[in-house]
This record gives structure tokens, sequence and C-alpha cells, in this order.
């Protein structure tokens, strides 16, 4: 048997060409292509990245003022005279918050049903993947043909009372709630699937611990999983309104093209919730040079107010997801949407 030696007077280390610590210019052609090229695609996402945020943080602070914040907008043909984007960062507030209320309950009760209550017989299980299939689609489905649906549906007759209404009587299907509630679907899947997966990566032996101990299933979920899973939900929340002050598609068909907010109703609170109005997208795609509003420098201010909304939003999912690892050892659930 013949055992390898390397050539001692030649000074060669075949090995030292091997391995994880081997040098790019040793490697096959192909293979410095591939690096390549993935080197360059990540560089460039980094410029496109930073190209977005430095462009529109030079455009949003030269014409971003205090006034601009506190100010209602007013239609005029001089951009001096058409006011600040105070109406729709109330609705972009609005909006979230209902969107918010009504996903929060669906996705985080789905959730706790599918991971805890769906792992049962043939029954359980195929139900558990007709749910999670259907969030998926919902998941999957465009924000316009949401829209269209939402529109379909809060047309009808039996839900006028929570649209907007004609002085004639027709219905519009318009309102804060109409728009909110085709909002919560888009921030439904986020929110499910990080609670889903938070649940999943509890041990096995915390529930075992908590049977052990005398606790139903329900008292286990409330006591021992809810709060293992916080950080879990607090980052589905975060991705879930992200999207919803991101959107505009839902906003145009189901909020209005109008830029203030108008009531319907004598009822101070549900007149506003039944009424409709514009958020801080609507108004960047009616104020730019593509809509038909006449403000095209405080549209880039608004949009840069919204810039800085969804890169806070980034930051806190960052932030929460790191706190986690450091607190559990284990790193954030994968398969967030």
């Amino acid at each position: 048997m013949s055992v390898y030696a390397p050539d001692l007077q030649s000074g060669s280390r075949p090995s030292s060409k091997r391995g994880r610590r081997s040098s790019p210019w040793t490697w096959r052609w192909g293979d410095r292509l591939v690096l390549a090229c993935a080197w360059t695609a990540g560089l460039g996402l980094c410029l496109i990245s930073a190209a977005i945020v430095i462009y529109m943080g030079y455009r949003g602070i030269e014409y971003l003022s205090p006034s601009l914040l506190v100010t209602r907008p007013a239609i005029s043909t001089s951009q001096a005279q058409t006011g600040g984007i105070l109406d729709p960062l109330i609705g972009t507030a609005l909006l979230t918050v209902i969107g918010i209320v009504l996903a929060f309950p669906l996705a985080v009760v789905s959730a706790i049903w599918i991971s805890e209550y769906g792992q049962g017989g043939r029954a359980r299980q195929s139900l558990a993947r007709i749910v999670e299939s259907s969030i998926e689609i919902v998941a999957g489905t465009p924000d316009i043909v949401l829209a269209l649906f939402g529109v379909a549906i809060f047309q009808l007759g039996i839900l006028a009372p929570l649209s907007f209404r004609a002085e004639g009587g027709g219905v519009y299907g318009r309102s804060f709630i109409a728009a909110g509630a085709m909002m919560s679907l888009i921030a439904l899947p986020p929110l499910f699937v990080a609670t889903r997966d938070g649940l999943r990566a509890v041990p096995t032996h915390m529930r075992e611990a908590a049977f052990a101990l005398g606790k139903t299933r329900i008292a286990t979920i409330r006591r021992v999983l809810l709060p293992s899973v916080r950080s879990n939900i607090a980052t589905g929340v975060t991705l879930g309104v992200s999207r919803i002050i991101g959107d505009t598609a839902i906003v145009v068909l189901l909020l209005g093209k109008t830029l203030h907010i108008e009531t319907q109703g004598s009822v101070p609170a549900v007149g506003l919730l039944r009424g409709t109005g514009s958020t801080l997208t609507s108004y960047v795609y009616d104020n730019s040079p593509a809509g038909e509003g006449a403000a095209p420098q405080k549209a880039y201010a608004a949009a840069f107010v919204l810039l800085v909304f969804v890169l806070a939003l980034n930051l806190l999912v960052d932030r929460i997801g790191r706190s986690r690892a450091q607190a559990t050892g284990m790193s954030l659930a994968e398969g967030i949407v």
C-alpha cells in the first residue's frame, strides 16, 4: 500500500489549492465567472438602493418644510398654494390601523390553529393545507385585483352602511373601512407566516413541560407559546404595516382620488371611517409629473416622508430579529413574505 506524500524537494502543496481557504485564482474559469457575477449582482443592488435613498433624500429634503406636515392640501394651479400633506398623513395612519386591527386576529389565530391543532387526523391536515394554500393565494394576488374585488363587495346593498353613499342613494363602495378591509388581506400573509414559523420553532419540550405541570393546551398557548413568539408577531406586524403604507391600487379604487378627508354622516368617528380621503402614496401619484396635480416638488417631499417610514420599519424588523437571536440563540424564522 502506497502512502501519498508531498514532494518536499519541489515544495509543492497540493492541499493548499483545495478547500474553503483556496484562492479564487486557482479555481476553474467557470467558477471564477460565477463568483464575479455574484459580486457584480450584489454590488449592483447596493448601488441601486443607495441611488434611490440618496436621490429621494436630496429631492425630498430640498422641498420638505414643517408647514408642509401641518397644512391640508388644496387644489390650485400654483404649487405655492396647494397646501401640505396633513390629510394624506392622517389617511395613511388611519388606513394602517384599520388594516392591522383586522389582519392581526385572523393571522395569529390561523397560525395557532395550523401549528397546534392542524396536525391531527387526515381531515385536520387537509383543512390545514387548504387554509395555508388560501393564504398563499391571497399573498400572490395582485393588489389591483383585490381592489376590484373590494369594490364589487362593498357596492352590495347589505354593506352600504360601511361605505360612501351618494345623495341619490347610490353606493360607491369607497370608504376607509372598505380600503382597510382589503389592506388587511395584504398584511395578513406576512403576519401569518411569521407567527406560524415562530410557533413551529418553539422546542417541543416546552409544550411537554407545560402539560406535565397540568396546563391545558389553550393555557399552554396563552402562557407559554405566545410569549415565546412575541418578536415574530411584532416582525409580522411591522412587515404588514410596510405593505399597507406602500400600496396605491387599493387606495385609488377604494378610498377615492380626493386629497381631502371627507366624512360621511354626522357621527364623528363613524363618519370618518365611512368617508373617503387619500394617503401618502395616492398624494405622490396625483402630484407627480405623471399625475394630474400641480405640485411635483411636494410630491418629492411626500415620497421622502414615505421612504423614511419604510426605512424605519425595515430597521425595526432588523432590530427585532437581532434581539430575538440574542435572547433565544435562534435566528428569526425564515419564510416571511
